[in-house]
């Protein structure tokens, strides 16, 4: 499967999934700091707009690193490959800045504790950026098939799946319930070991699975190409796949990150429904419904219609449910929310079937959009091949999280205003917080609202998305031509 064929290279079923789970690894650590706000409000002493403040900050240093380190990544080609390194550099910077961030800092004079936990946090986010820019960049290297193509989109959507389907269980109804519902310093300790441990052994698969297909045959051209800073914003310009995918996935990020805050999480199921541990088990009762809508529609659709066909239908999918969600929450009775395994579940309620049906719809078309766009940068990459003959994925890859993550950083300040606004400047919100119609909106908004207009603007971009099924195979038959006359020379 790994031999070319037509100029056309495909994976083992085992590499593909095996690289997937980068995903997963680096989606341990972003997990790990959805708690951060709590952290330094609790252990490092500063306000809730200071806190939430600083996410924004350090997630917008991360999208400044991006660009510099996807042109490393695009000038590399040593002996052990392109991609493997950085996932290496990548996990050792973050399990070591991250405990001095949890273990260290708290116990560093007040005075300057915040100025030390600021410094540690920008050296993360380096090792945060350099693991996740693999996870975009290997995919040309790994298959450049379109049929095999959508098929890491599948793993890739399973992993997260069953991945925030066992955290919020683990980290809500486990770990918070057993430290009585308080981030402690025992809680984070906790919290901590497992999410280091987990992504550290994920990192090895990751690299073991890419030894055969990190070499510069695979390297789109068959090697380096000359690329300069210069080119970005030439990409910018004239690469309109990448455009209209930054919008599309830049506005999806910045709901997801606020729709999985902590704070709206406890809002929405601790205050408005009364009942935050019903949080960490929905996931449960949705992931099968998720796995069929991944395999269906990031699979089979992708596979026999394209990767931008797989989009559009899981936009409108999400966006109809996401408004019957809200609808529900607006003339139903949501205190009567209580699934079996939340620990005071007492019989099924109306708003709970309706509540858990719409649910599962909407999980499972938007779980569809956050995983094919993983793989729709590959064939950004491959379209800037087929447009200007430079193989540069690392700066694709890259300049795509640059603009997401600028405009994604804005979800933490985003929700400390919200709560601030409201009241909670000093202290965020918790599940013994009396309920209000204030509450209420803020967690509305946090949840669903921001859904909506991301939803909308993926519609308005894949309106002008040029790269559908029939132009991906033009796309690979042009570059064949191009590696062809460049192994000739």
């Amino acid at each position: 499967m790994g031999n070319e064929n037509n100029g056309i290279h495909r994976a083992k079923l085992w590499q593909i999934f095996g690289f997937s789970l980068n995903n997963v690894a680096t989606n341990m650590y972003l997990w790990l700091m959805t708690f951060i706000a709590y952290f330094l409000t609790g252990f490092v002493g500063v306000g809730v707009v200071v806190a939430s403040s600083l996410v924004t900050v350090m997630r917008i240093w991360d999208g400044v690193t991006d660009p510099f380190i996807g042109f490393i990544v695009d000038k590399t080609e040593g002996r052990f490959g392109k991609n493997r390194p950085f996932v290496l550099i990548g996990q050792l910077i973050m399990i070591s800045m991250s405990a001095i961030m949890f273990f260290v800092v708290p116990s560093v004079p007040k005075a300057g504790r915040f100025v030390v936990f600021i410094i540690f946090y920008a050296i993360y986010i380096v090792g945060y950026t350099l693991q996740c820019v693999v996870t975009k960049s290997a995919q040309t290297c790994l298959t450049n098939d379109p049929k095999q193509r959508p098929l890491l989109s599948v793993f890739l959507g399973l992993g997260n799946a069953i991945f925030f389907a066992a955290m919020p269980y683990y980290s809500y109804t486990y770990l918070l319930k057993k430290h009585n519902y308080s981030f402690s310093s025992a809680f984070f300790a906790e919290h901590w070991m497992f999410c280091v441990v987990f992504s550290a052994i994920l990192s090895v698969i990751v690299i073991i699975s890419l030894i055969e297909k990190d070499r510069k045959e695979y390297f789109g051209i068959g090697g380096v190409s000359k690329v300069s800073f210069k080119d970005y914003l030439e990409i910018i310009k004239n690469n309109r796949a990448i455009q209209m995918l930054v919008i599309s996935a830049s506005t999806d990020k910045l709901a997801t990150q606020t729709k999985s805050d902590a704070t709206i999480t406890l809002i929405v199921y601790g205050i408005v429904c009364g009942n935050a541990a019903v949080s960490g088990v929905l996931n449960a009762y949705t992931i099968i419904p998720n796995i069929i809508f991944i395999i269906f529609i990031s699979g089979w659709i992708s596979a026999k219609f394209g990767q931008k066909r797989s989009m559009v239908i899981g936009s409108w999918g999400a966006l109809l449910s996401c408004v019957a969600l809200i609808a529900l929450f607006i003339f139903g009775n949501p205190r009567t929310l209580s699934l079996p395994g939340d620990g005071v579940f007492s019989g099924w309620t109306v708003f709970t079937v309706l509540f858990l049906l719409l649910t599962i719809l909407f999980n499972g078309f938007n779980t569809v959009n956050g995983n094919v766009v993983i793989t729709m940068t590959a064939d950004c990459a491959d379209y800037e091949v087929y447009r200007s003959g430079k193989y540069v994925p690392g700066m694709i890859g890259t300049l795509f999280s640059f603009v997401d993550k600028l405009i994604s950083s804005l979800a933490s300040t985003i929700v400390g205003l919200m709560c601030a606004i409201i009241g909670f400047a000093s202290a965020l919100p918790t599940a013994q917080t009396p309920y209000s119609t204030k509450l209420f909106v803020v967690g509305m908004v946090g949840m669903y609202g921001l859904v909506l207009f991301g939803l909308i603007c993926n519609l308005v971009a894949m309106k002008f998305y040029p790269l559908n099924k029939e132009k991906m195979n033009e796309i690979q038959q042009e570059i064949a031509e191009i590696k062809a006359k460049n192994q000739v020379a």
